[in-house]
């Protein structure tokens, strides 16, 4: 999220600019990158260059196919600063969220040596991978495409979990 100077015209008592506690902060030509935790969540924000931090400040949203996902990230830390509850985020369903999270782990320990069979065990248990062939079973197959599509989020795939799927 690009945070830039409040427009004057905006009243000043108004802007929550003393919430943001910078941790991790780093700076370059693009302006001071930093981590701000709050309400058990960690957003990235950028104050861009020439924005002192005791200065207020407004949230940037170019008018762009990604405008919507900025305004509900906007969204999410303007409740997060007032200490209002803080709705989900909806880019990923429960499940999407467990395979990400199988297709990682089962990629780690493919690069960590694991054999297809190990990593099902890990996965789906040992008990069901030792109930049929392991030569035709649907597990392998499942178990082959986690590690494919984990590579292939590791390669620059994850950047689509950033974004909400467009209509077309």
């Amino acid at each position: 999220m690009l945070l830039t100077h409040a427009p004057t015209i905006l009243p000043a008592a108004d802007n929550l600019f003393t919430e943001l506690r910078e941790t991790s902060a780093r700076s370059d030509e693009q302006g001071v990158h930093f981590l701000l935790t709050v309400g058990g969540q960690t957003v990235r924000l950028v104050r861009l260059t020439g924005i002192r931090a005791d200065t207020r400040v407004a949230a940037l949203v170019p008018i762009d196919a990604d405008g919507f996902d900025r305004i509900k990230g906007i969204d999410r830390l303007l409740r997060a600063l007032q200490g209002r509850p803080v709705p989900d985020d909806g880019r990923l369903t429960r499940q999407q969220k467990r395979r990400h999270r199988h297709m990682l782990q089962a990629t780690d320990g493919r690069m960590n040596g694991a054999t297809y069979r190990e990593i099902a065990g890990v996965i789906f248990g040992d008990g069901r991978v030792a109930s049929e062939p392991w030569k035709t079973s649907a597990l392998r197959d499942a178990t082959s495409a986690l590690v494919k599509d984990g590579l292939a989020m590791i390669a620059g795939g994850y950047r689509a979990l950033l974004r909400h799927r467009r209509r077309a």
